[in-house]
């Protein structure tokens, strides 16, 4: 290996909330560890499934909770969404779709062509304008021969209120009517680890997951060959981690925590 090449050196892919912040307020540790990666010169990313907020507001919430870094440090299930069909139609496509602004502006970047007249896909993302006519309208397309896709699985999304629907419970209707299940983009799959890697230019062997979910974070770092790290700042306890047949490679109460000089990768830690 060049010791010139970047791409094997050591990367983080961090998941925000319940990592970075837990609704207004940061998490302690998050910006000492942020500061480190800066510091040392470290490629790292914020992956986030929520498909409404654009690079720029995720921004400029970090910035207003005091950690300071440029939009492309970010990576939504909406930029893999898109990403995700300039592959699979490099010739260019139309999709019909219910979401917020974050995943239309995505879409019209990559050159998908918004309609409801015979589109090649139907796409769901969280967005605040949800109602019974869009529904319907997604429904038939589908039983038309649309094919169905969606940002992301997460059933559940935080507010200060409390937990509020996400994309997979807003598919939910859609796919019991049609019995089509669609195809979520979004952590655990293994596709939108591979792009946002790829927009790091980093390799699988030095990239280390962090995130406070099992089911989403962890699973999705470990069917992608990342070095895994889960936080208890979120909503997993080791009680709930244990209920799960896989395991994290590192557990930590937080941020604050991590070394990033010193913390092994998977590959790494089996050679010592």
């Amino acid at each position: 290996m060049n010791a010139d090449d970047r791409s094997y050196q050591k990367s983080f892919i961090l998941d925000m909330d319940g990592v970075v912040y837990t609704g207004p307020k940061l998490i302690p540790g998050a910006m000492e560890f942020v500061n480190k990666l800066k510091q040392g010169n470290y490629k790292f990313l914020f992956l986030t499934n929520n498909s409404y907020h654009r690079p720029v507001e995720l921004r400029e919430r970090l910035f207003n909770l005091g950690i300071d870094v440029t939009e492309d440090h970010f990576y939504t299930s909406a930029m893999a969404t898109a990403s995700f069909l300039k592959v699979q139609r490099p010739g260019g496509c139309s999709a019909y779709v219910i979401g917020g602004r974050g995943v239309l502006e995505e879409l019209e970047k990559a050159g998908i062509t918004i309609t409801s007249q015979k589109p090649d896909y139907v796409i769901i993302a969280e967005t605040e304008e949800y109602n019974y006519a869009k529904i319907i309208e997604a429904t038939l397309l589908i039983q038309k021969g649309a094919k169905f896709i969606a940002t992301n699985q997460d059933l559940t999304g935080p507010s200060r209120r409390g937990p509020v629907p996400a994309c997979g419970a807003l598919v939910a209707p859609i796919e019991k009517v049609t019995g089509v299940t669609p195809y979520f983009l979004g952590k655990p799959n293994p596709v939108m680890m591979f792009l946002a890697r790829k927009k790091l230019g980093v390799h699988s062997a030095n990239c280390f997951m962090i995130g406070d979910r099992m089911d989403t974070d962890i699973l999705g770092g470990l069917e992608s060959g990342m070095t895994t790290c889960l936080v208890l700042s979120g909503v997993t306890t080791p009680e709930i981690m244990e209920r799960f047949p896989y395991q994290p490679d590192y557990v930590f109460h937080n941020l604050g925590e991590i070394d990033p000089d010193a913390i092994l990768s998977r590959r790494n830690r089996v050679e010592n």
